[in-house]
């Protein structure tokens, strides 16, 4: 009986989709639920699981095309019950390819694409991510740390001109939109960016001091993000303004704070969203990071995932960036950036010490906020960083 595979509902203001790979030929043997095909969405990654067990018969859409909810990408030719060989109960009922199905498609589209990449055989590679998922990090760790080449499919012939060339790629759909909304966040509004620094050191003392208790007790390490998560709340309660957003002629201020994380990937920036940060803990942020990572480096974000953020935190610091600009991430009216932490002097008390600082950058669109409200906040984060104790004491 064939059975055809059609493209999902696409998330809501998603009109269409790229088949970005297929996993599976024309003749492979396929499993129920076993992902086939990757489709790339201006925003996500969508994985078509295989509707029933059985063999590819065709591939209707191949690789690059566009398509819509409900259209048929492929076909399979059913494998009904009677037709597969009985086992006897001595028998292991999991073959060594089913077991090798199954580890498969513990693995992540990130992760497959690395190992096709790198030539690594992703069933023998031991998954660290949840649930025993095998991760982009556990593919290239296997490849001995080798770095990902680019790839070279172009639409045009590569121009030689002797030792100068070029190649002509097109952009993902995901880095087109990207590239869309930075450059109406330019054009549609007033951003302007203000600047302080933290002296760092009173955080890493305490990160010194607990992170071997803090770890063993909640399984996830004490990173930096969840002390700005923290301190970002508790400035965002006493300025409300730069937690609001624009609506036409009306302001929206927002009674609740959903924190969005800046998380890079190799198809480009996301922002996974932390829901009510300001109920959370500081274990529960740092797992929410966690999580929100991998399912980013993986492609499995949603929309839900991404959508509704108040106030968006960024950090360049990890790439190795001193100072920067961020852009606004529209609706939103503020957006916090985090840097390089950098031993410099400064004067303490008449006396120059050397401090591991930190510039920091509120970019805010100045249609709503003005330089005072900024300020204020910017100085609240910075006080609430150097002195965390009054995180706790909300002060």
């Amino acid at each position: 009986m064939a059975i055809e595979v059609k493209v999902p509902l696409l998330p809501e203001s998603v009109s269409d989709a790229t088949v970005s790979t297929w996993h599976k030929k024309a003749g492979d043997i396929v499993k129920r639920d076993e992902n086939i095909v990757d489709l790339e969405t201006d925003k996500v990654m969508l994985e078509v699981p295989a509707p029933s067990d059985g063999v590819i018969k065709e591939i209707i859409k191949q690789t690059g095309s566009t398509v819509q909810a409900q259209d048929v990408i492929a076909v399979i030719e059913a494998v009904s019950a009677s037709a597969q060989p009985a086992t006897t109960k001595t028998e292991k009922t999991t073959t060594p390819a089913a077991a090798s199905l199954d580890t498969k498609q513990a693995a992540g589209p990130a992760a497959r694409r690395a190992a096709a990449e790198l030539n690594v055989d992703v069933t023998q590679v031991d998954g660290t991510g949840k649930g025993g998922r095998v991760t982009r990090e556990n593919v290239m760790s296997a490849a001995g740390g080798q770095s990902i080449p680019v790839k070279t499919t172009t639409t045009a012939p590569e121009m030689n001109m002797g030792n100068r060339t070029e190649q002509r790629v097109p952009m993902t759909r995901m880095r087109a939109k990207i590239a869309e909304r930075l450059l109406e966040v330019t054009q549609n509004t007033a951003m302007l960016t203000t600047f302080n620094e933290v002296n760092m050191a009173p955080v890493m003392e305490i990160r010194k001091r607990y992170k071997e208790q803090f770890e063993k007790k909640y399984n996830v390490r004490l990173g930096f993000m969840s002390f700005f998560v923290r301190a970002c709340v508790e400035a965002l309660k006493q300025s409300p303004i730069v937690n609001a957003s624009i609506d036409g002629n009306d302001i929206v201020y927002h009674g609740y704070y959903d924190v969005g994380v800046a998380v890079s990937t190799e198809r480009g920036l996301v922002v996974p969203v932390i829901r009510d940060a300001n109920r959370l803990s500081m274990a529960d942020i740092e797992s929410k990071i966690v999580e929100s990572a991998e399912k980013a480096r993986a492609g499995k974000l949603s929309m839900e995932d991404m959508s509704g953020g108040t106030f968006t935190i960024t950090n360049g610091g990890v790439f190795g960036s001193l100072m920067a600009t961020p852009l606004l991430n529209a609706p939103q009216c503020a957006i916090l950036g985090m840097h390089k932490i950098q031993e410099r002097p400064v004067v303490e008390n008449g006396q120059i010490v050397i401090r591991p600082m930190m510039y920091v950058a509120l970019s805010y669109d100045h249609r709503l906020i003005d330089g005072k409200e900024s300020v204020t906040f910017l100085v609240k984060v910075k006080e609430l960083l150097e002195d965390p104790t009054r995180l706790l004491l909300e002060v």
